[in-house]
């Protein structure tokens, strides 16, 4: 019995962080593209200020298979006279969602950061390395190792498609850390419910899934985006309301193209 013991503990202690972190994958696969149109609020009336388009690809990363989805947001010149914003978001996961790589390089205003942060998976831990740079200051680097995995804003948005609500009550919280280039908090989700909304300028329907991401300020959580999820398969995110540093912001989705499953939420 005692040897039936170790071997189990040897068992359980030789299962990677990597293994800890992964997920199944049902809501996308290789080839999709979502096409968003971004909306903002200026002096109380909302105007549309450019597009975004996300798109999931499966290559290699590391010598082994991965996925890399990317979210590129670009502002129309008219917005341009307003706030300048050019972000390209990208990050790389195993085929079982395990995080990888994260890059984020943006240019908003007049000022221009690039974070960057490498995951890997040492005796049972998530080790987090990340690089920050602003403008033409020298790039700072730090470390964090956890027993907890680690998601970025792409990776744990990929990984939150799969979650399933069937067993959610609303206010449902997930805590995860998130590193973002410089620094390494938890950060949460939580799940509000259900709600069926009517798409901008269209008479298009989709019954939905509403969730929120929070983080703490000051002491006080602040609620950064409400998105919705399609109530289907896909959970493909429709709308996001966001709270930014600069104001507030919408995103609508405008087309979907390489979806893994039908879009049984949709009304028309």
């Amino acid at each position: 019995m005692k040897k039936i013991m170790l071997l189990l503990l040897f068992v359980l202690s030789g299962l990677s962080a990597s293994a800890q972190c992964s997920s199944s994958n049902s809501a996308f696969k290789s080839g999709e593209t979502l096409i968003y149109d971004l909306y903002f609020n200026w002096k109380f009336v909302w105007i549309k200020v450019g597009s975004a388009s996300m798109n999931t690809t499966q290559t290699v990363y590391g010598g082994y298979p991965a996925y890399r989805s990317y979210l590129i947001t670009r502002g129309s010149k008219t917005a341009d006279n307003i706030f300048v914003m050019r972000d390209t978001l990208m990050s790389y996961m195993g085929l079982d969602l395990v995080p990888k790589y994260y890059i984020k390089k943006a240019l908003e205003g007049k000022t221009y950061r690039k974070n960057e942060v490498w995951y890997s998976y040492p005796n049972g831990q998530c080790k987090i390395k990340m690089r920050y740079q602003r403008d033409k200051n020298p790039a700072k680097y730090s470390n964090h190792i956890s027993k907890y995995c680690g998601f970025d804003m792409i990776s744990m948005l990929m990984r939150a498609r799969s979650f399933s609500a069937d067993k959610m009550k609303v206010g449902h919280r997930i805590n995860f850390l998130m590193p973002d280039g410089h620094t390494c908090e938890w950060k949460s989700i939580i799940y509000r419910g259900k709600k069926t909304f009517k798409m901008e300028n269209t008479n298009v329907k989709y019954r939905c899934l509403v969730f929120s991401f929070v983080e703490k300020e000051k002491g006080k959580e602040k609620e950064i985006v409400t998105f919705y999820i399609t109530d289907d398969k896909n959970h493909i995110p429709v709308r996001l309301d966001m709270n930014l540093n600069f104001g507030y912001a919408k995103a609508f989705l405008k087309g979907a193209s390489g979806l893994r499953n039908p879009q049984t939420a949709k009304i028309k």
